[in-house]
């Protein structure tokens, strides 16, 4: 293909994807797909393309569409914040949880990296949020199925060994009855301390925003020593005031630093408390 026939039909392309974003903006989504669709024919190598479809395809409601074009916008584009994104909202649909997180972690450290304070990483984060939650959820009810069928097993193989024992030893009935007991109880108290990483109780108050008192997502620290959520002291910083909202002292936003200690520390503790994930 000659440069003037491959600038012509880029232009085409382009014109295309025009008249698909007005259609888009007037809800004529079959018309937008049917533009995006010829620009894709014309030029298959450009994910923006990819990614508009898929997007009229989300609000048809049709995610098999939107997994396919989000895929081969990655192909395409590795850092699409909205391939990562929308794909994994696909993934979700199908109840593939732990890939549709991995998905939503990378459209988030994505969008983060682009423009921490843009509206879409407050909307991917409750979207990873939500889909941590629902796959702590999902593994939490088969933990609890193992373990009580677990617990179930070695209780009957304990008073199945007591019953062998008082038929075999005469006397000392009751101590056997005692000893028995016990053993119950501290297979009931292990089993206890096996689920209680699965209990919802209260998030510690480090690993919270001293202004939102919300579970860090990604925290700085200011030189008064207070972390915060980056999002929400740049937006203090902004409407309110270029100062520290606990110290009173000034601060801009040059001085904030990212707290590694404490993100590190936020995710082993939603590693290992998934219900923390649960939002409002």
């Amino acid at each position: 293909m000659s440069p003037t026939v491959a600038a012509s039909t880029a232009k085409q392309a382009e014109q295309l994807r025009i008249d698909g974003n007005s259609y888009f903006n007037k809800n004529r989504f079959a018309a937008a797909i049917d533009a995006y669709t010829e620009a894709i024919t014309l030029c298959p190598n450009v994910p923006i393309y990819w990614t508009n479809r898929a997007l009229c395809h989300r609000r048809r409601d049709d995610w098999t569409r939107v997994e396919e074009d989000c895929r081969r916008a990655i192909q395409l584009d590795h850092n699409s914040v909205k391939a990562h994104y929308m794909l994994g909202l696909a993934l979700l649909k199908r109840e593939e949880y732990a890939e549709g997180a991995w998905e939503l972690e990378k459209a988030l450290d994505l969008g983060r990296g682009a423009n921490p304070k843009g509206y879409m990483v407050e909307e991917i984060w409750q979207e990873l949020a939500r889909a941590r939650y629902l796959l702590w959820e999902q593994e939490s009810t088969r933990r609890s199925w193992d373990l009580q069928n677990l617990k179930e097993t070695c209780e009957e193989a304990l008073k199945e060994k007591h019953f062998l024992d008082d038929s075999q030893i005469e006397g000392f009935t009751d101590e056997n009855t005692q000893s028995n007991l016990e053993q119950l109880e501290a297979l009931s108290r292990v089993f206890n301390k096996a689920a209680e990483d699965d209990i919802p109780t209260e998030v510690p108050d480090y690993l919270c925003c001293k202004i939102t008192l919300d579970i860090f997502r990604d925290p700085v620290i200011a030189p008064s020593g207070v972390t915060y959520e980056r999002a929400v002291i740049l937006d203090h910083l902004l409407k309110v005031g270029k100062f520290d909202p606990v110290s009173r002292e000034p601060l801009y936003p040059s001085q904030l630093v990212p707290n590694l200690a404490i993100k590190e520390a936020v995710h082993a503790f939603l590693e290992t408390h998934g219900w923390a994930y649960k939002t409002d």
